[in-house]
């Protein structure tokens, strides 16, 4: 999932707060009642303050039900689709992703309803890509890939510990385990298996790194969401056929969900 341009992209977020006490304490708990904390860490009331980016205080969404969108019918039409020996059919569900919702209350609920559903349509697009419409919760061979940035000194990496992909979105690399660990409550340096043992994490980790780095844009067309996710490894013609794969599910998803999937689809 994370490449260069993701980290480029993760660089600008680094301090980026999920949780809304965590957001506050980014703004030095000065914002007042009537301001909102950006994931910047910055109070205000405008648009960029109280929108998508908005992390604490008087969060402004659509009221748009994501559970009345993301039926059973929808989610489970997609993992119906694994094999039945894939580890992922006893490990996704739409209770868990639902319930993950509740840290994340902005997630696609901002702009109209057209707009929220093309976000779930593009969430759902990429994690059917990256774990085969959920048969995987590992990516294959992960455990040999090295995924450790040691520049990142400020999330060390444990030796004994492998930060490939996993989870919908596959979550990799030492920066992006250990700001999430932080963020969502949980040990992401030392126990980074802990996104393939425990689904609520799972989709936790999948929704945060979407919130840090993909939803801000979903303005820009389908193509800029591929690219912040695996641009420098598919886009600019690196590997059209992943590009084309992913364009394919948003499509079909787009359908299902009853919007149009708008331009720019590819990057």
């Amino acid at each position: 999932m994370a490449n260069s341009t993701t980290k480029t992209s993760f660089v600008a977020v680094i301090f980026a707060g999920v949780l809304a006490g965590i957001a506050m304490a980014q703004c030095g708990n000065t914002c007042s009642p009537d301001q909102c904390c950006s994931r910047f860490g910055f109070c205000g009331t405008t648009p960029d303050h109280c929108g998508v980016n908005c992390r604490g205080g008087p969060c402004v969404n659509n009221g748009v039900s994501i559970a009345d969108i993301v039926t059973p019918e929808f989610f489970n039409g997609i993992l119906n689709q694994a094999a039945s020996t894939c580890v992922g059919r006893n490990f996704y569900s739409r209770g868990v992703f639902l319930d993950a919702l509740g840290s994340f209350t902005q997630f696609a609920r901002t702009g109209t309803v057209e707009e929220s559903r093309r976000e779930i349509a593009a969430f759902f697009a990429h994690a059917s890509h990256e774990t085969g419409r959920f048969c995987h919760i590992e990516e294959d061979g992960g455990a040999s890939k090295d995924y450790c940035d040691e520049q990142k000194t400020e999330y060390p990496c444990n030796p004994s510990k492998g930060y490939y992909g996993r989870g919908p979105l596959q979550l990799t690399w030492n920066y992006n385990y250990g700001q999430a660990g932080s963020d969502i409550e949980f040990n992401g340096l030392d126990a980074p298996e802990t996104v393939a043992n425990d689904p609520l994490i799972s989709f936790k980790a999948a929704i945060w790194y979407w919130m840090n780095n993909v939803a801000s844009v979903m303005n820009q067309g389908f193509g800029a969401t591929i690219n912040r996710i695996n641009g420098d490894l598919e886009c600019d013609g690196k590997d059209t056929a992943k590009v084309e794969s992913r364009v394919n599910l948003f499509t079909e998803y787009c359908s299902q969900l009853g919007v149009a999937p708008g331009d720019n689809l590819r990057c």
